[in-house]
């Protein structure tokens, strides 16, 4: 079976869904070209205020097909480059999309499922799920952005420790690390992150879309240019329909409403 991306709506959040359940959803480059033109449809659509990834059956992403990855070996160099650049331009696609993306993980989330769990905003994952970056264990470097995650994130000796032993870690330690968001039982992943989106979903999402891109262009500012930014968004926010919808429904003591 090949690996593929399924997509539904709910309401208005948009589910793909990583579907080769027999491989644990390993990833490949079919995937990766469908889901950056899922997301490009997204972003245009005016229905979809949030997007969800999570995995079909008992775990989100085992990461790359090992057996491609050798198969590959007996091809040309430019082969495995063409495939890691399929997956580094979907890693980017999720972080420029302008719209909330959560990741519900169940089961093992490992190597590039990881990568790709770190790569959206939200994290929410089953108490009883296993994260690994065991690129190490195959005497392979990561991919997907997860040193890059990673290093900004964390302390640069707990970036080492998790590249570099490869062991399997507990949720609890990354929900104390700040690269979880919140914990759920077992099964209920994908639950969870559609309550949450739906609480994402009734917010400004032109607002949304300034508080994504503050953040994500913070690190490389200094204080007055994020400064400047900041100013920017706001009286660009101010004077969008929903700046002056949410401040008369504050005033009036009733919900906003969106568009």
């Amino acid at each position: 079976m090949t690996a593929c991306l399924k997509s539904h709506s709910h309401d208005a959040t948009l589910v793909l869904t990583l579907s080769d359940p027999e491989r644990r959803n390993a990833l490949g480059p079919e995937v990766y070209a469908a889901a950056v033109e899922a997301l490009n449809v997204a972003e245009r659509s005016t229905e979809v205020r949030s997007v969800i990834i999570t995995g079909e059956g008992a775990h989100f992403c085992a990461g790359g097909n090992l057996q491609r990855l050798l198969n590959n070996r007996e091809q040309a160099v430019q082969v495995q480059a063409d495939s890691i650049e399929g997956l580094h331009i979907w890693i980017e696609a999720l972080r420029s999309f302008p719209k909330p993306v959560v990741a519900a993980v169940e089961g093992a989330c490992a190597g590039a499922g990881f990568s790709l769990a770190l790569a959206c905003d939200f994290l929410l994952a089953a108490r009883n799920s296993v994260f690994a970056l065991s690129y190490i264990n195959v005497g392979l470097s990561p991919d997907g952005g997860a040193s890059w995650s990673l290093a900004r994130r964390l302390p640069r000796a707990v970036a080492l420790e998790l590249l570099m032993r490869g062991e399997r870690i507990e949720p609890q330690r990354l929900l104390q690390l700040g690269l979880i968001n919140r914990l759920c039982e077992p099964g209920q992943a994908l639950h969870e992150a559609l309550h949450w989106c739906d609480s994402l979903n009734a917010l400004a999402p032109n607002a949304l879309a300034s508080i994504k891109e503050l953040v994500n262009e913070a690190p490389t500012h200094s204080l007055h240019q994020q400064l400047r930014q900041e100013r920017e968004h706001f009286v660009q926010n101010l004077h969008h329909t929903n700046g002056g919808e949410g401040i008369r429904a504050f005033l009036e003591k009733r919900p906003p409403h969106y568009r």
